[in-house]
């Protein structure tokens, strides 16, 4: 660092970029604005060491900030204006929230000297995003950017992960100040020590029928390639949380599946039998416990041994039976090398849950289905380079894929875990610019795509070639589900118009496809891969085939059935 003499003066908007440099990031996502012009004119002089991706809203900047923070570890940094866009980008925080991803989102705000009288697009920003987000804090004084930078990356990758706000006062910018840079931050994590590792494998030593459950953020490869040695050797059952599928190999013999929307009754069975349950870095929350049902809080029936990277998460609904604060990487580093000796008591208990999954996964039947999207990801499974990348968003259509699909290391799934409908193409948008190399299929429903397919033309521009599979039955699929199974043929709100996604895609930039028969798809996606285009694949679907397990019928009947 220098002394004070060699300091040189520089715009507030200047020394904000150079802690962007400084603690290592090297893109943004944003839709620009004049309250931040400063920032982005400092942008201009580093543009060969950063690039600012401008997205079409600021729901898909923030998207994409939050799926590169998934992507790479790193906080994903969203630049947005003040008022209507930090509301649009609050659902990029919300997921980052949730999902626990490192993420930054920078405002610009009002002049100081305007404040507290509600002047254009003023926003209190530490009440709005206060139960959002992990910090928020405005920047009133300049000389104070580094620390204020320094503390935000700290913040966003330190214990579990999240977003942090940071509002940037636009007179605030302008100021020219000499100050010193910070140091490059360092997360602070909870480390495990050998005796930790000691008790998890004595606890886990006395079970009869284990069950380990992989989670939350934070796993790296080599930490993905550690917890499947651990359990192969061991003979030990590893299912994962919702939308957490790429934590280990699913072609590991001790994977068995996915607690999730599209989970199987077998492993929910199985769960139930199950007398210790190891959880690594999930939070045990609604999705991942059937609405708190697989587990019966307080004290869950099965034993439980609970490792998270946050203390105040573990016992916040169950309490554990040993609960130790630790990150991923380091615990299942030291349970890599570990013998129980329990092999042969577990081996049968382990292969009956791994050939259930397996059971589960094979291609469908014959059906009426014309395109049937089980058996067209049953075709092309095997093909799959084994780096692919798979964004979801939400609704049923991504029970196919969470369902029929393997997902391997360095494969990643990324998919919002908070349910936010229009996350899957701008994540696909962001996945692509950060692996342009990999193959990046999003799935997504003609309902999300309406709120965020706009998206695609930020691929465009910037050369990105993500592959859309757009899932259209003309309708909102699970709140159908839900409407269909409370409401029996009151059909109400969920019922959508036709469009041409062909020429809306085609209007973007992209290569367009459309799919009625299962046997057009694997010919459609090579197609697509070969284009050297953003695409989108329309999948024409029956939305009698409500879900990969269920269909309206079905509903209808046990609906009526109950009276």
């Amino acid at each position: 660092m220098p002394d004070g003499s060699q300091l040189k003066p520089r715009t507030a908007g200047q020394v904000l970029v150079d802690q962007l440099l400084i603690h290592g990031a090297d893109r943004a996502f944003c839709v620009p604005g004049e309250s931040y012009l400063e920032v982005l004119d400092a942008l201009h002089d580093v543009s060969d060491r950063f690039t600012l991706y401008n997205a079409r809203h600021e729901a898909g900047a923030a998207d994409m900030a939050e799926a590169y923070g998934k992507l790479t570890g790193k906080p994903g940094i969203c630049m947005v204006t003040r008022g209507p866009g930090a509301c649009h980008a609050a659902i990029g925080v919300h997921i980052a929230q949730q999902d626990s991803t490192p993420m930054i989102l920078l405002i610009g705000q009002v002049g100081r000297d305007m404040m507290d009288r509600e002047a254009f697009q003023e926003v209190d920003y530490r009440q709005m995003f206060g139960g959002l987000a992990k910090w928020v804090a405005q920047i009133d004084c300049a000389e104070r950017v580094p620390e204020y930078m320094a503390r935000a990356f700290r913040m966003a990758t330190s214990g579990r992960p999240g977003p942090v706000v940071l509002a940037l006062p636009e007179d605030m910018l302008t100021e020219t100040v000499t100050v010193a840079d910070a140091e490059p931050y360092l997360p602070t994590r909870a480390e495990v020590n050998a005796g930790n590792i000691d008790r998890i494998c004595a606890l886990l030593s006395t079970a009869k029928r284990p069950l380990v459950m992989l989670g939350g953020s934070g796993w790296t490869e080599q930490a993905a390639l550690d917890i499947q040695t651990f359990a192969e050797a061991n003979a030990l059952p590893v299912c994962t949380s919702f939308r957490r599928q790429d934590a280990i190999d699913n072609h590991s013999s001790a994977y068995v599946g996915e607690f999730g929307t599209a989970v199987s009754p077998t492993i929910v069975k199985r769960i139930a039998e199950a007398d210790l349950l190891l959880v690594l870095g999930a939070r045990l929350g609604e999705m991942t416990t059937r609405g708190y049902t697989t587990l019966t809080p307080p004290q869950s029936r099965q034993r439980l041994i609970h490792v998270h990277q946050d203390a105040d998460e573990i016992g916040r609904v169950y309490g554990p039976d040993l609960g130790i604060a630790a990150d991923m990487p380091g615990v299942v580093a030291g349970l890599a090398g570990r013998n129980l000796g329990r092999r042969a008591d577990w081996a049968d208990w382990a292969k009956t849950l791994r050939d259930e999954y397996i059971a589960d996964t094979e291609p469908p039947g014959d059906n009426q289905w014309q395109l049937d999207m089980g058996k067209a990801f049953c075709a092309i499974r095997d093909e799959l380079p084994a780096d692919l990348i798979v964004t979801l968003d939400a609704g049923n259509h991504t029970g196919w894929g969470q369902r029929y699909l393997r997902f391997g290391r360095p494969g990643r799934e990324v998919g919002s875990t908070c349910g936010s409908m229009g996350y899957a193409v701008p994540a696909a948008v962001a996945a692509a610019l950060t692996r342009p190399e990999s193959l990046v299929l999003a799935m997504v429903g003609d309902g999300g795509f309406m709120m965020s397919g706009m998206e695609l033309a930020t691929a465009a521009q910037y050369g990105a070639t993500p592959i859309v599979l757009l899932f259209n039955n003309g309708i909102y699929g699970t709140i159908r589900m839900h409407q269909e199974r409370e409401h029996p043929r009151r059909v109400s709100g969920t019922t959508m118009a036709g469009h041409d996604f062909g020429k809306m895609a085609e209007g973007l930039g992209c290569h367009a496809e459309r799919v009625t028969r299962t046997e057009d798809f694997a010919p459609a996606l090579a197609r697509a891969r070969a284009s050297g285009k953003p695409a989108v694949i329309e999948l024409v679907t029956d939305p009698e085939q409500i879900s990969s397990r269920t269909t309206i019928t079905r509903l209808r009947e046990q609906a009526e059935a109950r009276g």
